[in-house]
């Protein structure tokens, strides 16, 4: 294999406070919502590395580095992997959040969905031989299938990916106990139903005959100061969409609008739900237009190609999912000058949750995590040269799970020292 060296990452001796790594964006976030994105953060080490991608980026950074370069989730940990709907309404398994993306080296996602499994699966109170094996898992499948995508023919990797088929096959041979397959095929069977329909039902009202969205703060409310903005948000975002997608865009009209909490590393970010009329109220359409600042790999793997941050996120996912969303879109408000992406809001999006899992179930969720992110990568990478720079033996495997177990040591001291300075009344924190 080659020169990669995750094994011997340590922390820098010099690396600055981890309470003034994870501020630095606060500026850039809505000082009512900081509480919330703190409290979040302070409930366990996973939270705290969710909500942390700018600390890890920073990390990462100081690795030597395998010169291959992939479009880089950027943020791809165990959490952000998950069942998503295609526009032929079938279901994949895929990566979900691409806020981060940009052009990097492969084994910073690698590493980070690796250091992540750890971290969950020692939340799950498994043991630490579960917790290297979970994250041995991962990295082996990214190796094996990356072999595979280095074999095959390039429209073979385009076109492959890990549907609802491809899922209950997995799961018929795997060796796990039949309540996990069980629940497993019960999230499946949720995230089919979870649609603009069930979007609508659990987030709107009827206000004198007319559906508006129904406030719960800090989750969900309006703020009718923020409307002319949205309006020009999605005035400008239809430019960016193809022709023959404007033209089912135009059969919907604008309802309503409403600022949305939602993630912990996105909380304090500018988010808003808006809510069209396709017609009748069993004809909703739910976008979710998101602040898109800086990747927080940008300092270490260099600045966007892409003047606008929403257009850097919509063309990553659209270069590293299997099927995307039909209604990614970007836009860049005159009021303010922020730029945000749009998408769908609950388009068949199912969460396998890492809480309810056992050590054998994680270990092969894990596997599938690293499918995918090869797959991912292979698309816009040379799955040749990374296949030879991971070599056919179980070398670099062994130098993730070392740095997986390492990393997860860190994020649990970084942690603890958030929340001394929670203690200290150092941060502002607010309880759900």
């Amino acid at each position: 294999m080659g020169a990669f060296r995750g094994a011997d990452w340590q922390p820098d001796p010099d690396r600055p406070d981890v309470v003034a790594m994870v501020r630095e964006s606060d500026e850039e976030r809505l000082p009512d919502l900081l509480g919330l994105r703190y409290g979040r953060m302070l409930a366990s080490p996973f939270t705290f590395l969710r909500g942390s991608a700018a600390v890890m980026a920073a990390d990462l950074g100081q690795l030597p580095q395998s010169g291959l370069r992939v479009q880089a989730c950027g943020d791809a940990h165990i959490g952000n992997f998950r069942l998503l709907g295609t526009p032929e309404r079938q279901l994949n398994f895929d990566i979900n959040d691409f806020d981060e993306t940009l052009p990097a080296p492969f084994e910073w996602d690698v590493l980070r969905l690796a250091a992540s499994a750890v971290v969950a699966a020692r939340l799950n109170k498994f043991s630490a031989k579960a917790c290297r094996q979970i994250a041995s898992a991962a990295a082996r499948s990214y190796r094996i299938h990356m072999r595979d995508y280095a074999q095959g023919r390039p429209l073979d990797v385009w076109y492959s990916g890990i549907d609802s088929t491809v899922l209950e096959e997995v799961l018929a041979n795997a060796t796990i106990d039949a309540k996990q397959k069980q629940l497993a095929r019960r999230r499946i069977r949720k995230a089919r139903q979870k649609d603009n329909l069930r979007a609508l039902r659990r987030l709107t009202t009827v206000v004198d005959g007319t559906l508006r969205f129904r406030d719960d703060p800090p989750r969900l409310q309006h703020n009718r100061a923020d409307d002319e903005l949205v309006h020009e948000a999605i005035r400008m975002y239809r430019g960016t969409l193809p022709p023959h997608i404007r033209v089912l865009f135009d059969r919907y009209t604008f309802v309503d609008d409403a600022m949305k909490v939602v993630g912990v590393g996105s909380v304090g970010t500018r988010c808003w739900a808006v809510l069209f009329d396709g017609g009748d109220q069993n004809s909703p359409l739910v976008l979710q237009v998101k602040q898109a600042g800086s990747s927080v790999l940008e300092p270490f793997a260099g600045r966007s190609k892409h003047r606008l941050h929403g257009q850097r996120v919509v063309e990553g996912q659209r270069l590293m999912q299997a099927a995307g969303d039909i209604l990614l879109g970007w836009t860049r408000t005159r009021l303010g000058g922020i730029d945000y992406y749009v998408r769908q809001l609950w388009d068949m999006k199912g969460k396998l949750d890492t809480q309810m899992m056992t050590e054998e179930s994680m270990a092969l969720f894990a596997e599938l995590c690293g499918w995918t992110l090869a797959r991912s990568h292979a698309r816009s990478g040379d799955p040749g040269a990374i296949c030879d720079y991971l070599g056919t033996d179980k070398s670099f495997e062994r130098s993730v799970r070392t740095f997986a177990v390492n990393y997860a040591d860190q994020t649990e001291r970084d942690h603890e020292r958030l929340c001394a300075a929670a203690e200290k009344g150092d941060l502002p924190v607010t309880a759900e």
